[in-house]
Order: C-alpha cells, then sequence, then structure tokens
C-alpha cells in the first residue's frame, strides 16, 4: 500500500508545484514583459495616484460628467468583486421599471434633449462593468456635458471624436468611448479653463 501512496503523493505535489506555483510566474512574467500596461491592471494614474482602470467602469452621475452604461452589480454600482448581470428577461417587470427609471433621469438631467436615447444608456451589461459606451451614447449625452460646463458643445463633440477608439483591425467591434478618460479630459480642459 506504501509503494501506491508514495508516487501518488510524489505527482500532487510536483503538479501542485507545477501549476500552482511555476506556471503562474512563468504567464506573469511573460505577460509583464510583452503587455506591462495590461498586465498591472490597464490603470490610469494622475499625480502617482491609480484612480481608475481603463478596463472597468465608473460611477458618473453628475450632469458636468458622461455617464456610462448602467451598471447591474448588486451592492454597487461598477464594484468589480460583485460582477455580473442582472439577468432579467425582456418581460421581467423589473427589468422595465429599471429601465424606465434610467430614462426618467436622462430626460429629467437633459430637459431639452428630445433625441432617441442610445440602447446602452438604459440597460446593464452581462459584466454590469462596462468601461465604455456607444459613439451614439456619448454624442447623446454633448449638450447637457457642455452646458453644465460652459463650454461650446462643439468642443465637447470633439473631445468625443478623440476619444473614441476604432474597430479592432478596422473590423471587430463597434466603435467605443472610454468614459472615464474622457471625463478626465474633460476635467483636464476645465483645470485650462479655471488657469
Amino acid at each position: 500500500m506504501t509503494s501506491q501512496i508514495r508516487p501518488v503523493l510524489v505527482l500532487f505535489a510536483f503538479l501542485t508545484l507545477m501549476t500552482g506555483v511555476v506556471y503562474p510566474f512563468v504567464v506573469t512574467g511573460i505577460g509583464t514583459a510583452l503587455f506591462p500596461d495590461a498586465a498591472r491592471g490597464s490603470l490610469i494614474v494622475r499625480d502617482g495616484q491609480p484612480i481608475g482602470s481603463r478596463l472597468i467602469g465608473r460611477s458618473f452621475t453628475e450632469p458636468k460628467y458622461f455617464w456610462g452604461r448602467p451598471s447591474a452589480t448588486a451592492t454597487a454600482p461598477y464594484n468589480a468583486l460583485a460582477s455580473g448581470g442582472s439577468n432579467q428577461g425582456p418581460l421581467n417587470p423589473a427589468l422595465e421599471e429599471a429601465v424606465r427609471g434610467r430614462i426618467e433621469a436622462l430626460r429629467t438631467a437633459d430637459p431639452g434633449n428630445g433625441a432617441l436615447i442610445p440602447v446602452d444608456l438604459i440597460t446593464a451589461s452581462a459584466s454590469g462593468l462596462d468601461p465604455h459606451i456607444s459613439v451614439a451614447a456619448a454624442q447623446y449625452q454633448v449638450a447637457r456635458v457642455a452646458n453644465a460646463r460652459g463650454l461650446p458643445a462643439t468642443q465637447v463633440g470633439e473631445l468625443v471624436v478623440g476619444h473614441t477608439s476604432e474597430r479592432w483591425l478596422g473590423l471587430f467591434g463597434e466603435p467605443t468611448v472610454n468614459v472615464l478618460a474622457l471625463n478626465l479630459a474633460l476635467d483636464d480642459i476645465a483645470g485650462r479653463v479655471g488657469e
């Protein structure tokens, strides 16, 4: 019996060492060498302090900021520890109520805007952590943000265009706008205007 247990324990220890220690260190080392920014979480750093990630959305509710896609994370908006969708189907009354509330909030924040509201401003994603919105969702908010900041709408619109990421390889996905990066650029403009 001992002759059977010893090889099993040796194999178990070897596989634990390889898959639990060696492999993670090798993959992390390769990732850090080839893609240092991504391996460190794609952090956005200001004044030496990380203020967010380009990969995880943040909650913005003030009219002077672009709002991201609603978050379905349960405990708090954009809580990366609670990533996940609401799993509410199209016939669920709770989803309908949530969408109506989001539409009302958008209309209240910008009562003069009669344009159709882009769907990504009223529905949450599967992860609940989207850092991006569609170009249409950003354009929908230009007038509100410009008005709240006292900036010309054309200047804010140009900022949206400047922060639009095109399709990957020109083929895959849709053009998007990173909400955190766009809002930081707006704050930079406000800082220059105030100087």
